[in-house]
């Protein structure tokens, strides 16, 4: 289903990132990370929305993903934090603080 859902869009050159409303079509979806998704769970509910070939593309890094001190992805290109609901994405269930929070535990 498509539709206008609130996500965090982070750069590389963000810190946080920055609240908005994006359409979650396909289409604007590679639009916005610059090529084919893919999707990484940080959450039962939430994904981050990055660039499948940011890595062969020598893409900027964006943050690291570290849990307990354990490196589990580095995110390269402009990413999505966004909701998920089944197949559909929706709106983004952690507030803006929480992402902070979880940034900065990773060691970002």
């Amino acid at each position: 289903m498509e539709g206008k859902v609130r996500c965090i869009i982070k750069r590389p050159d963000e810190e946080y990132g920055h609240v908005t409303n994006i359409s979650t079509s396909l289409k604007n979806l590679q639009k916005i990370v610059g090529g084919p998704i893919e999707t990484v769970t940080i959450g039962g509910s939430s994904v981050i929305i990055c660039n499948e070939e940011g890595k062969l593309r020598n893409l900027e890094c964006n943050f690291i993903i570290d849990y307990h001190g354990i490196v589990t992805d580095i995110i390269v290109g402009e990413a999505i934090i966004i909701g998920v609901d089944g197949d559909d994405f929706c709106d983004l269930p952690m507030s803006f603080a929480t992402w902070k929070r979880l940034l900065e535990d990773w060691g970002n």
